[in-house]
């Protein structure tokens, strides 16, 4: 999939737009035209999750870019696993990965994956993701590496252990700047950002192997981390590209995995996120889910609203404001050092 953001509209191809408006749009513009980026999004994310992170990502950038021009291209890694129905999306919207190493991105979105081993070492993906966060250093001028894929990335690169939490972080949380840079200025502190994790990297570890923590929560911990290699990397465990719904479709799902005997905890009630209103009625009905458990009940979950106080969308836009900018002011890209296959 190319897109091309700007801020007057959204261009789609190829096939989803006439070929003629996508060659003057993309091509004929003239050469005092605004700034020009190149930018990929590796979407690793399960099927359920495929489209609405290709929305969200695209969303944050056009509301981000200003006067800059985006060529947009998405990619997935060939090894993680999908439905025949994601399968034929990927194959028929998605750019191949074994072009990536061709087109001279100026930065890269990577996303993390549904985990399915007890280690990322373990995953089936891993070895393209290794690949990837080497490819990355050399030929990117800044790579955002999202939740699962930073932990793979400070993993790869330092041998920094993520470490299991008790119970997930789930939740809208309060993350706090704790120092000075360049992606975080000009956004409100606190920020509002949702997180959804099975684990985490804690501070002590990242600073000890020269990563520097930028935003902070006390109940969540790390947020937003960055490191200066050939790259610029930046890293996020939370994930400010949800829309208001994200979090409440995750927790949706994990009720009815329990319900149909998928899981065998019940989720807990996302944090800082309903109304106390709503997680009373939540609770009730989890009360009522360990007595009658069967997938019919989720038909009968309580009406649900969200706390009025959650929207992140105007920090989480300062925040890709500031990173397309560094990508603007940098020099270009490197050439490519290295195809990437797939396996």
């Amino acid at each position: 999939m190319t897109v091309l953001l700007e801020k007057r509209r959204l261009i789609v191809s190829p096939g989803l737009a006439p070929a003629q408006l996508r060659e003057e749009d993309k091509f004929g513009r003239p050469r005092h035209a605004e700034v020009d980026l190149t930018i990929g999004l590796v979407n690793n994310m399960p099927d359920a999750a495929l489209k609405a992170t290709e929305r969200q990502f695209m969303r944050l950038l056009r509301q981000a870019a200003g006067d800059i021009r985006i060529d947009f291209h998405c990619f997935a890694l060939p090894s993680v696993h999908r439905s025949q129905t994601a399968k034929w999306r990927v194959d028929r919207q998605y750019t191949d990965i074994a072009d990536l190493g061709r087109l001279k991105f100026d930065g890269l979105i990577v996303t993390g994956a549904e985990p399915n081993a007890a280690t990322l070492p373990g995953e089936s993906f891993w070895p393209e993701l290794a690949d990837l966060i080497d490819w990355a250093e050399t030929n990117t001028r800044s790579t955002i590496w999202s939740c699962l894929a930073a932990h793979a990335a400070v993993l790869h690169l330092d041998g920094i252990e993520r470490q299991r939490l008790t119970t997930k972080c789930s939740g809208v949380y309060d993350c706090a700047k704790i120092a000075d840079h360049w992606l975080t200025r000009d956004i409100p502190s606190p920020l509002k950002v949702a997180h959804s994790r099975l684990n985490e990297l804690r501070a002590g570890d990242l600073a000890a192997r020269g990563y520097q923590v930028l935003t902070q929560s006390r109940e969540a911990g790390v947020d937003i981390f960055a490191r200066k290699l050939r790259s610029q990397f930046v890293f996020f465990q939370g994930h400010p590209e949800y829309d208001a719904l994200s979090l409440e479709r995750e927790y949706l799902r994990d009720v009815s995995r329990y319900l149909a005997g998928e899981r065998d905890t019940y989720p807990a009630i996302p944090s800082g996120y309903f109304d106390s209103e709503t997680e009373e009625r939540l609770a009730a009905f989890e009360a009522r889910a360990h007595v009658e458990r069967r997938p019919a009940l989720s038909l009968e979950l309580p009406a649900r609203t969200l706390r009025s106080d959650i929207a992140a969308g105007a920090a989480a836009t300062a925040i890709f404001a500031n990173w397309l900018g560094y990508l603007s002011d940098g020099s270009s890209t490197a050439s490519p050092r290295l195809d990437m296959e797939t396996r």
